[in-house]
């Protein structure tokens, strides 16, 4: 979710230096996004099902996505969600290589945001006794609510995180939602939840899926392939049909590829620097 501006050639080499670099303050905030996301929204759907139901989970997964755009999304863009960043990948709003890095820091973040809510399970005389269960994970057959197959898991996720992903992609032109997006956004997540908890328990986040695994009892381990894979079908058809609706990217138009801003502190620190050059070039040439 970044913003792009299409620099003079000669100050070009520079700003494409400046976007291999990747903003540590951008992968803090993923992490940091990511964790919280699973911590307080996948902790309502361990301990706090039996008193909320899927009504409340749905708008908890979506209120903490909709808090963290405005929180983070000036920083990072607020992606949180991997599936989110190959949407933005191949949109060409970030480059790859700030994908990946947006990748392990997310994942990083949903296992922490994981092993904090299973630590604070072994406080809890249920968990004690009982053992994690589910632990909030997602799954299919068994381990739907409605038996769900194998490959109408699939194609559930894979619907879902299309929906979630083409509404960010046209929500956000910028660096972070603006107005309205966030609300746009937070509440196409609560809506996909509403649906998708019966039948999966609702992914659409794969770091959002694997943290959780790792600390269940059941066989989510086994499951989890698909919670990762969907998604990231689902965001390749969301950009296509974003392609479909809202025309090529800008870099596909055949102009100077545009640099984006939001890459790295590197990057907005080039953008200045060529202002500063080509102001001071116009006053010599005036």
């Amino acid at each position: 979710m970044s913003t792009t501006t299409t620099r003079d050639a000669p100050s070009a080499p520079r700003s494409r230096r400046a976007a291999l670099a990747v903003d540590p303050q951008a992968l803090a905030a993923e992490f940091f996004g990511t964790l919280a996301l699973v911590f307080f929204a996948v902790g309502v759907a361990i301990f706090a099902k039996p008193f909320v139901g899927v009504l409340g989970i749905a708008l908890a997964f979506g209120f903490v996505l909709l808090a963290l755009v405005y929180a983070i999304g000036p920083v990072s863009g607020c992606h949180v969600n991997p599936a989110v960043t190959l949407g933005m990948v191949l949109g060409r709003r970030i480059s790859p290589l700030t994908g990946v890095c947006y990748w392990v820091t997310q994942f990083a973040g949903g296992a922490a945001g994981a092993a904090l809510l299973a630590w604070l399970a072994n406080s809890v005389p249920f968990f004690k006794a009982e053992g994690r269960g589910s632990f909030g994970t997602d799954g299919y057959g068994a381990n739907s609510l409605v038996h769900i197959s194998a490959g109408g898991a699939f194609l559930a996720e894979t619907i879902l995180t299309a929906l979630l992903v083409f509404v960010v992609l046209c929500t956000t032109h910028g660096k972070g939602a603006k107005g309205p997006a966030g609300m746009a956004i937070g509440l196409s997540l609560a809506v996909i939840h509403l649906l998708g908890i019966p039948l999966t328990g609702t992914s659409v986040n794969p770091a959002r899926a694997l943290g959780p695994a790792i600390f269940a009892d059941n066989n989510a381990m086994s499951q989890v392939w698909l919670f990762l894979v969907a998604p990231l079908a689902g965001a390749v058809i969301a950009v296509v049909v974003h392609f479909l609706t809202h025309g090529l990217p800008h870099q596909a138009t055949g102009e100077v590829p545009p640099v984006p801003a939001s890459e790295s502190p590197a990057g907005s620190a080039a953008a200045r620097a060529d202002a500063v050059e080509a102001e001071e070039r116009d006053k010599r040439l005036e």
